[in-house]
């Protein structure tokens, strides 16, 4: 098989490119700019373009087919060859299907926790030596690619809501069809494809109908919006699933599942991440993976990378970084450092740095995000905002749209790092949250400085 990738450099179309030159194809790719990791990735598997740009003659009708990456235009010139040939051109969404159509297929939805629960599946399946196939967000200590394609009969699928391609305007979570599908929340996200919350509600019930017959549903139970979605959208040939948050306890800093009578340690914590692996759990049983298997396995899990990820710790000070950016990843994840470190002080800092959390009626959203942190600290870049064609926004509006008078704004990282640099930090706990770096802050740095 012959596949083209346009905008190979993307993390997710560089890790299947990868993943299809292992199964044996031969891959080739185009792209204006490739940023590390992707490009020594690329490099070692000899798939690295030769040179930046778009080449149209890289396009015959040789190719079986071309997946398009979402960083394209939809008048990229390899593309405009590829469909003046008649070469199929897939997204990438579209493409992971097509090569799992045979498999049964698990799709892990939601507006949070997607790359949690599906980290937490690959674990236990790898640990009980189960053969399966992955697609997953984030790169996963022990796992070479974030997708995997062999022959194994399973494939686990993190089911994004964004769009597929820029000519394929579809939520990718669309595009699998499941035959175990979760969803874990609904939290408006992405307002620039989904303007109102309705709309964006929508796109959870459509993945629902689109669940294969005698198909199953697990979802969160204890989530208002995914309780009501599950329960009345029409799907007559599927089971319905719910879960909510697990019996536990927290004892000198270690949660503990409490299960049969019997009390199990756990690496992780707080409600949001013990749902996560609850939902986990139901979809290992539709998978032939008893409790006791699962428990065994899943002790030792220690979290998806950047999901309320330890950097260092003393007896003094906890730090942790997490992707939270969205309002109720926020809440969940302070509220979680909040629950597990009760008798410390917790200090959260968030960047505002998607294009949903720097505009300003969505910025309303975050009211109260932040409230159980006995000191919050948000940043925003006023670069970003012009980078992203963004009106202006003054501090007084952030502070107020947060809230919460625990809650400081920054414009620069440099000043935020110095205060908490500077900072007393016994018997502490300290969060960093973002989708980027707090422009350019080499984060695991910063947090095992503290702890020195």
């Amino acid at each position: 098989m012959k596949v083209h990738f346009i905008a190979i450099g993307g993390s997710a179309m560089h890790n299947l490119a990868i993943a299809l030159k292992l199964k044996g194809f031969y891959v080739t790719g185009s792209d204006d700019e490739i940023f590390e990791p992707s490009k020594g990735r690329l490099k070692k598997h000899h798939i690295l373009p030769k040179e930046f740009g778009w080449f149209p003659e890289k396009i015959t009708t040789e190719l079986d087919a071309i997946i398009l990456g979402m960083h394209a235009r939809e008048d990229n010139p390899e593309l405009l060859k590829a469909k003046e040939l008649g070469v199929k051109v897939y997204s990438y969404p579209e493409y992971i299907y097509e090569q799992s159509k045979d498999k049964t297929r698990v799709v892990i939805g939601g507006s949070h926790g997607k790359t949690s629960i599906t980290s937490m599946i690959l674990h236990v399946l790898g640990k009980l030596n189960v053969q399966f196939d992955y697609m997953v967000g984030a790169q996963l200590d022990g796992f070479e690619t974030m997708v995997q394609l062999t022959d194994a009969p399973v494939i686990i699928l993190e089911g994004d809501e964004y769009l597929s391609s820029p000519i394929d305007r579809r939520p990718k979570f669309h595009l699998y069809h499941p035959n175990i599908a979760l969803i874990s929340g609904i939290a408006w996200d992405h307002i620039n494809v989904f303007p109102t919350f309705e709309n964006y509600v929508e796109q959870f019930a459509e993945f629902i109908k689109m669940i294969e017959k005698d198909g199953v549903l697990v979802y969160c139970k204890a989530d208002m919006e995914v309780n009501k979605i599950a329960l009345t959208t029409s799907n007559p040939d599927i089971d319905r699933i719910g879960y909510q948050t697990p019996e536990n306890v927290i004892e000198n800093g270690v949660t503990s599942i409490l299960m049969n009578g019997n009390k199990i340690p756990l690496e992780i914590f707080g409600d949001h991440n013990l749902q996560n692996l609850n939902g986990a759990r139901l979809v290992c049983n539709q998978l032939k993976i008893n409790d006791e298997q699962f428990f065994e396995a899943i002790q030792y899990f220690k979290g998806a990378s950047k999901r309320l990820e330890l950097i260092a710790r003393n007896e003094s000070i906890a730090v942790y970084k997490d992707f939270a950016h969205s309002p109720s990843k926020l809440k969940a994840t302070t509220q979680a450092v909040k629950q597990q470190f009760s008798k410390r002080k917790v200090i959260a800092c968030m960047e505002l740095h998607t294009f949903s959390s720097l505009n300003k009626t969505f910025l309303q959203e975050y009211k109260n995000s932040m409230a159980a942190a006995d000191e919050a600290y948000v940043y925003y870049s006023n670069h970003t905002l012009e980078h992203k064609k963004l009106d202006p926004i003054a501090p007084e509006v952030v502070k107020e749209a947060f809230g919460s008078e625990n809650v400081k704004v920054y414009n620069s990282s440099d000043e935020l790092f110095d205060m908490l640099n500077k900072k007393e930090w016994n018997n502490s706990a300290l969060v960093l949250m973002s989708s980027g770096n707090f422009d350019g802050k080499d984060l695991n740095a910063f947090g095992k400085g503290l702890v020195k």
